[in-house]
């Protein structure tokens, strides 16, 4: 019998003919949202045509299904991020799902056409139709939740739960504040928290809709939910109730409504500021350091994850999808057409009035 045409060639001409084989695996065109200058996202972003992108050995391509539109990617966008991606021709996006298209003949992830994976860690690129990776950069998640949960547990989830336990020690029956509640990062702390046994004292902004927006947060979890004008008094423990003193409190938002989540703390509690929504400072009485031994801490999820093995993260990740699964984690958002990106920009930014988080569906 004849032996294989492969294998009367010489090895070098082996290498040369896979290669030459291989040339050909690219991906489908492709359509992306970029930029190439720092500056206000709706005067910089375009929609481009992106042409076929070749496959390495260990490359995945895959389509993107959705991807958010997150404060941190407008962030980087303005130039006011520590992290941003090289110009020009930078793509926006950090996080998202997809599903596998074409995987490089080198892959050894147990991976398949048509599996569901998100970038891990979250990465640059994600607001476009196809992307092309190495395949240590997916992670497969499961399929059977709504993909815009997938699409966005990277990034405001999985803050929520190592922020609930990274600084205290927390036992079932404690209790923690926080502001911005309403925030999708506030909505994961109160169901987080449940699940953990822990109690959340909630602050949110006076305007129209609170009383509305409180009764959503409790039917989430929430213990108490107050608005800021209602904190406007000398002994805001009283309004506690039975609850414990907080140990920990949230804060994205800074200015006045860091200075009353201070006010909840116990003696030697911490707060733990993650945003800056208001753009205002934190400020803290002498006395809160002198008599209440408090600290100010800080958080930055992407430092978090470089500091982690991506396998305790994307554990993580699993975990935060299981609760998903199962019901015991929900928060808002309002999924939009790629075609309508534009519109969907205007309100992550804020021009059409407080809006859910905008996710993106390719």
């Amino acid at each position: 019998m004849m032996a294989p045409r492969s294998r009367l060639l010489s090895p070098a001409l082996q290498i040369l003919r896979h290669r030459c084989c291989f040339s050909s695996l690219v991906s489908p065109a492709s359509k992306a949202v970029l930029y190439d200058e720092q500056g206000a996202p709706d005067e910089v972003l375009r929609v481009a045509d992106l042409p076929p992108a070749n496959l390495s050995e260990h490359d995945i391509c895959v389509r993107m299904l959705a991807a958010p539109i997150n404060p941190s990617d407008i962030n980087r966008i303005e130039g006011v991020y520590p992290v941003r991606p090289p110009l020009p021709g930078a793509i926006g996006g950090c996080e998202g799902v997809g599903q596998v298209h074409a995987l490089g003949p080198a892959v050894t992830a147990k991976l398949s056409p048509g599996d569901w994976v998100i970038p891990s860690p979250a990465t640059f690129g994600t607001w476009q139709t196809y992307i092309v990776k190495d395949e240590r950069m997916w992670h497969k998640v499961r399929s059977d939740v709504p993909m815009e949960y997938a699409a966005t547990v990277t990034v405001n989830p999985l803050t929520a739960l190592r922020m609930l336990q990274d600084f205290v020690q927390l036992n079932p029956g404690d209790a923690i504040v926080q502001n911005g509640a309403t925030s999708m990062v506030g909505q994961c702390v109160i169901q987080l928290a449940k699940v953990l046994g822990i109690h959340t004292i909630n602050i949110i902004r006076d305007r129209p809709g609170s009383e509305e927006a409180k009764d959503k947060l409790k039917q989430l979890g929430a213990d108490e939910v107050f608005t800021e004008s209602q904190l406007d008094i000398k002994r805001v423990k009283s309004l506690l109730g039975a609850l414990p003193e907080p140990a920990l409190g949230f804060n994205c938002v800074g200015g006045n409504a860091a200075s009353l989540l201070l006010k909840f703390l116990r003696h030697g509690g911490t707060m733990v500021t993650y945003g800056g929504m208001s753009k205002r400072p934190v400020t803290a009485p002498t006395s809160y350091f002198i008599f209440k031994d408090i600290s100010l801490r800080g958080f930055w999820l992407n430092k978090w994850i470089n500091a982690e093995k991506a396998e305790d993260c994307r554990k993580m990740i699993d975990y935060l999808l299981d609760l998903v699964h199962e019901g015991k984690l929900k928060y808002e958002m309002e999924s939009i057409p790629f075609s309508e990106f534009r519109l969907g920009l205007e309100k992550a930014l804020g021009k059409h009035g407080s809006q859910p988080k905008q996710v993106v569906r390719f």
